[in-house]
This record gives structure tokens, C-alpha cells and sequence, in this order.
């Protein structure tokens, strides 16, 4: 068997991952341990001090939230692990979502005491997206209330994955002091504030019943990914440590198992054992499929290897304005070596950018590299026009990636400067914003010169406007935040565009025919062919002004959801020529024909509503939801505290944070997501 090449060990000990998971979960409270146990740092970092080394944003510490996800690396028995902290708040989605997107595995936390909530359902589906093998982690077991299987059901309730318990808790609530190890048959105990501290003992006598039917079951679920496994057990053999393992390891990578882990972060309970388990089930690059993307010439579908010795391949996930206003870009490394000074190629704007610094991260601090092989997630300085979602390659062998999905921003905010120079200063800085952030727009209104900002919800634009202020220094005021609304045909329609130029300069002509029909609520735009004979260029470019076009509507300019765009025919003349600028003028024209005859309807932004309350308050705040026209879906009781989940007009929904605080003593919580567009029956435009 022939040695395997040294860059290929060394890819075999790296692991990307993230910490995902609802907000209050404690994500930054895990990481800040697992940062401490490998020795990263030297001082545990407290969210409620405001002293967490991953949130290290002033607004971050302010608010004792993630609002930015933060990039680092720690070594672990010898592994490289590149760890993303994400947001846990609905406003910040897309910072999970390009996150996961170059991740190969998740760390999961769930609260202890709620288990699945909405956002941990949000990025259970975001996982799924990218198929990222993910392991769970009950967190907060020492809570009053906290229920190790509740937490665990709740799982497998709502998730396809089958979750395998890989260790029991030792004590509930306060008296929450360790695990059982069903792999290694061991008790795990932390009776210090210091989570390296480790003391195995033997399994406590009135766990054992409990211990050996979980570990029966853990065996039974590894033994689907093993035959030997599965013999063993069937013999009723001594089952090897190391080959369950392997078949844990094996279920997880399939996306079939998510095991799952328990401890208490805040209380330093079960940390060593979650590092552990990183390192020895979840994947390394070399354990998942190679990267696919296409020719940006052909558009034939290629791939890379995860080698050092193929072409270089990146993405871009993340791009950030530091202190000095300069651009620093996070990216993932799918194949071979980038090094300083390096020219690369944009595959987007097929440009070439020099690479002047590569870093590796620790959140806002950063170690210099001379160079940097596959596999590893690093920040770069120097491009000033890779943006979120590029693919970078050698300039010699192109391969576009899939982009990075985005959000629609559904929440806007009128934002005014105090002079003529800081209105410059503030598109200037708003530009820069909305090259760091996709969910982030801005416009100015032709008919006012008004400077509209839009985001993904009033805690976003709020953390963006304190920023212009003290980040930036812009004397600003800003208006109170209004939803977009969307348009949406109701009935179908054909349209009709002709282009005709007939000068001494251009002899063209170009016919389009198309045909618009409504979808149900929530599936977006769709387009489709229905005459093969239509070139495929044509295809192309008709596609891409559809999409363009529907940007703006027929009613009052909003964009189009909902529709589906179907091309009937593409025709030209005898002696003119179509060029692509003629088809796309056709294109406009037909669609406008059609949307005009489709009988358009405004719709207005819905949001998915969960709100947490002790129950004493349940009357109130149902009856300030229906007040504000909320439709109720599930109330849940659980110790006292009752789950409302519902849905409302997000127009209506403003100012309902401040409402609850009042209305409960400021023991309720709130989150709302946008959820769709919808037809409503009293939208004020």
C-alpha cells in the first residue's frame, strides 16, 4: 500500500465546524469553553460580562447577544479545528446560512429545558441544505425544569435524522454534576469551576438499568452502518470501542445519526468529552464528496478534489469592514495552495485580484501566513471586489460555485443625513454595509431623493443605524421602520413584446411571447420553456431580464412573488438580426404586457411568531396578538411556561417587544421571522 502524501494527513486532522443553534441556547457560551479547554485562551469570557472573546463587537457586549459570526481556530489530540460561532437571532439568518454553507459539520445546541424552538428549527433546515453532518448538544442541564429526554424527543419529533444518546446526565438540575460515556462505559464528574477537570469514576448503581438499555439502543442504531458491528451484537460479543465509534462516525457523515451529548457550558460540565467527539465523528474535507461547479465558458459540470495538489478553489463567504475601513475577506479553501502575493482569478467578474495577507483567525485577532493548502478557512486582505458567495480560483483553470442564497430584506427605514457632506459620507459607508451584509439594501427614492434602508427586521436595522452612528460618526435621524410589500398576479395572462430597429446603425427585430400564472403562497418566482425549439443563449438571456424586471411591479413598483413565467416563443425577421440587447427589451415589454392583464394584487410580509411566557400572562398576550390580528397556532405548557406559536402581519407586530415587556414584568420573550407574502385584507399603501 502506497504512503499516503504528508498534506493528506494533514487534511485528515482538520475540522470545520459551527456552533448553531435558537438565540439564548448558549452557542457563545459553548465555544468560549471549548476555546478555554484546548487552551486558546487562558480566561473563560462570560456573554452576561459582556467579556466573551467570540463576541467581540461593542454591540455584541452591549446587548449580551451574537450579532456577527466570529471565525477561530484551537488544536484538539492533534486536529486542526476551524470553529464558526453564529447568531442565534432570526435577523441574522444569512450569517448562519453562508456560515453552513462552507462548513463540514454543526454542533447543535439545545436549550435543556425547551429543547427544539423555532431558530433551532431554522438551522436544522439550513443544515439539511447543505447536507452538513451535525451532532446535538443539550446544553443548560442544570436549569431548573431541564429534561434531558424531553430535549431528546423533541428531536426526534421533528427532524428526519435519528437522534443516538451517546451519554445520560448524572443529577438534574442543580444537582447536575456529570455523564455516563455509553461508548466507554464510564461516569464523567466536573465538581470544580474548571471544565479540563475531568474525574472518571464508575457508573453510579442506580443508572446502571438505565445506562445498559441506552447503550443497547446506541449499538443497535451503529449497527445499520456495520456488519461487524451488527454480528457482534447480534453474538452477544464484546463490543470494540474503536468499531463503534467508526460506525457512529460512519451514520453521522450519511446524515442519518446525529448523536447527542449533554452538559451545562455556563457550569463547565462536559466540555473535554464535546471536543472529543468532534475530533472523532465528525467529518474531515477528506471525508465528504468533492466540491461541483461548472465551466464558466461550457456551463458542463466539473468538480475538484479536496487536494493541495489540485488547482486552487475558494469561496467567499463572508466579507468584513475592520476598524480602519478596510476590507477583509473570509473564505474556504476547497483545493490546492494559496499563498501570498498570489494573483487570482473572480470567477463572477472574471477579474484578477492580488492576495496580500492571509490570515488565521482568532475572532478580532489574527496570525499572519505565508501560505495556506485545502481545507482550511481562513481571511484574506487585499481583494476590493470579491464579494459574498465569489468563487476564487487559479487564473489558469476556472470553476464557478454555486452562490451563496440570500434573503429579502422585508423591513425598510428611512434614513436622513444633517448635510449635504454627510449624505456623501452616508452612501459611501452604505455601500460599503451592503457589500458586508446580503440581507442588507438601500436605495434612494427618485421621486424624494429619501435614502430607504432595508433589512431583515427591526433588530437588524436598529444594530445597522447604531453603527452608522458610532462606528461612522454620521450625524443621522431615522424614520419609523414600514414592511415591503410585494405584488403577485392573480389570474393567468399572455403578454406580447416586439423590439423593431430599422436604421443605418442596427437592422433588428425581436418577438416575444410569454405567459404569467400565480403560485401558492410562497414558492416564489418560476420559469419555465414550453417551446424546445427556442436556442438555448436565447433561454439564457430572457431568463435573466425576467428575473431582473420582476424587481419592480405593476401596482406601485413592488417586486413580483408568487408568479410563474412561462416562455411560449422567441421570433425574429427575415434580414434582421436579434441582438441580446433587442431580446431583453422584447422580454421587458412582453412581461409588462402580461403582468398588466393578470388582474395584480398587493401582498404584505407575514411573519412566524413564537412567544414564551409563565403562564400567569397567557390571557394578555393572546389578546394582544389577536388584537393586532395574529392567528394562533399552538399554545404549549411546560413546567409553568406557555409556548404561543402564531403568525401576523409583520406590519402590525412593530412595536410588540416593548408591549411584552410591559405586559409580563419582562419575563416574556419574542421572535418573529418572516415566513411569506400573503394577500391581506387591509393593507394601507
Amino acid at each position: 500500500m502506497a504512503k499516503e502524501r504528508t498534506s493528506i494527513r494533514q487534511m485528515r486532522r482538520i475540522r470545520n465546524i459551527g456552533i448553531i443553534a435558537h438565540i439564548d441556547a448558549g452557542k457563545t457560551t459553548v465555544t468560549e469553553r471549548l476555546l478555554f479547554v484546548t487552551g486558546k485562551t487562558h480566561k473563560i469570557g462570560e456573554v452576561h460580562d459582556g467579556e466573551a472573546v467570540m463576541d467581540y463587537l461593542p454591540q455584541e457586549q452591549e446587548r449580551g447577544i451574537t450579532i456577527m459570526s466570529a471565525v477561530t481556530s484551537m488544536e484538539w489530540r492533534g486536529h486542526d479545528i476551524h470553529l464558526i460561532d453564529t447568531p442565534g437571532h432570526v435577523d441574522f439568518t444569512m450569517e448562519v446560512e453562508r456560515s453552513l454553507r462552507v462548513l463540514d459539520g454543526a454542533v447543535v445546541v439545545f436549550d435543556g429545558v425547551s429543547g427544539v424552538q423555532p431558530q433551532s428549527e431554522t438551522v436544522w433546515r439550513q443544515a439539511d441544505t447543505y447536507k452538513i453532518p451535525r451532532m446535538a448538544f443539550i446544553n443548560k442541564l442544570d436549569r431548573m425544569g431541564a429534561d434531558f429526554n424531553f430535549a431528546v424527543d423533541t428531536i426526534r419529533s421533528r427532524f428526519s435524522q435519528r437522534p443516538v444518546i451517546m451519554q445520560l446526565p448524572i443529577g438534574t438540575d442543580a444537582n447536575f454534576k456529570g455523564v455516563v460515556d455509553l461508548v466507554g462505559m464510564r461516569a464523567l464528574v466536573w465538581d470544580t469551576d474548571d471544565p479540563k477537570n475531568t474525574i472518571e469514576q464508575e457508573i453510579p448503581d442506580e443508572m446502571i438499568q438505565a445506562v445498559e438499555q441506552a447503550r443497547d439502543e446506541l449499538i443497535d442504531a451503529a449497527s445499520d452502518f456495520d456488519d461487524g458491528l451488527a454480528e457482534a451484537f447480534l453474538n452477544g460479543e464484546e463490543i470494540d470501542k474503536k468499531l463503534l465509534l467508526k460506525a457512529i462516525r460512519k451514520g453521522t457523515i450519511d446524515g442519518k445519526l446525529v448523536p447527542v451529548y449533554a452538559g451545562s457550558a455556563l457550569k463547565n460540565r462536559g466540555i473535554p468529552p464535546l471536543l472529543d467527539a468532534i475530533v472523532d465523528i465528525l467529518p474531515s474535507p477528506l471525508d465528504l464528496p468533492p466540491v461541483t461547479g461548472e465551466d464558466p465558458k461550457t456551463h458542463e459540470a466539473i468538480s475538484r478534489m479536496p487536494d493541495p495538489q489540485e488547482p486552487l478553489c475558494g469561496l467567499a463567504f463572508k466579507v468584513q469592514l475592520n476598524e480602519d475601513g478596510r476590507r477583509m475577506t473570509f473564505v474556504r479553501l476547497y483545493s490546492g495552495i494559496l499563498e501570498e502575493k498570489a494573483d487570482v482569478l473572480n470567477v463572477r467578474t472574471g477579474k484578477k485580484e492580488k492576495i496580500s495577507r492571509i490570515f488565521l483567525m482568532h475572532a478580532k485577532e489574527r496570525s499572519r501566513l505565508k501560505s495556506v493548502s485545502a481545507g482550511h478557512v481562513v481571511a484574506l486582505m487585499g481583494p476590493k471586489e470579491i464579494n459574498t458567495g465569489d468563487t476564487f480560483t487559479s487564473p489558469d483553470a476556472p470553476i464557478l460555485l454555486e452562490p451563496i442564497h440570500s434573503y429579502v430584506p422585508v423591513i425598510s427605514q428611512a434614513v436622513e443625513a444633517e448635510s449635504n457632506e454627510q449624505r456623501e459620507k452616508l452612501l459611501q459607508v452604505l455601500e460599503k454595509l451592503a457589500q458586508e451584509d446580503p440581507t442588507f439594501k438601500y436605495r434612494e427614492d427618485e421621486d424624494t431623493g429619501q435614502v430607504v434602508m432595508s433589512g431583515m427586521g427591526e433588530l437588524h436595522l436598529d444594530v445597522l443605524t447604531h453603527r452608522l452612528k458610532s462606528d461612522f460618526k454620521l450625524q443621522i435621524t431615522t424614520g419609523r421602520p414600514q414592511v415591503l410589500y410585494a405584488e403577485t398576479p392573480t389570474t393567468i395572462a399572455v403578454g406580447h413584446g416586439v423590439f423593431h430597429r430599422d436604421t443605418e446603425e442596427m437592422q433588428a427585430h425581436c418577438e416575444v411571447r410569454l405567459q404569467v400564472e400565480p403560485l401558492e403562497r410562497g414558492n416564489g418566482i418560476a420559469f419555465e420553456v414550453d417551446n424546445p425549439q427556442i436556442a438555448t443563449e436565447q433561454v439564457q438571456i430572457i431568463e435573466e431580464s425576467i428575473k431582473d424586471s420582476l424587481n419592480g411591479g405593476v401596482l406601485h413598483g413592488y417586486p413580483i412573488q408568487d408568479c410563474k413565467v412561462t416562455l411560449l416563443n422567441v421570433q425574429g425577421q427575415e434580414g434582421f438580426k436579434m441582438p441580446e440587447a433587442g431580446i431583453k427589451n422584447a422580454t421587458m415589454k412582453a412581461l409588462m404586457d402580461a403582468l398588466t392583464k393578470a388582474e395584480m394584487s398587493v401582498m404584505a410580509p407575514i411573519g412566524s411568531i413564537e412567544v414564551v411566557v409563565p403562564d400567569d400572562f397567557l390571557g394578555q398576550v393572546l389578546g394582544s396578538l389577536q388584537a393586532r390580528k395574529g392567528v394562533i397556532h399552538a399554545v404549549d405548557t411546560k413546567d409553568n411556561v406557555v409556548t404561543v406559536r402564531a403568525e401576523a402581519p409583520m406590519e402590525n407586530m412593530f412595536g410588540f417587544s416593548t408591549e411584552l415587556r410591559s405586559i409580563t414584568q419582562g419575563r416574556g420573550t419574542f421572535t418573529m421571522q418572516f415566513d411569506r407574502y400573503d394577500l391581506v385584507s387591509d393593507v394601507h399603501i
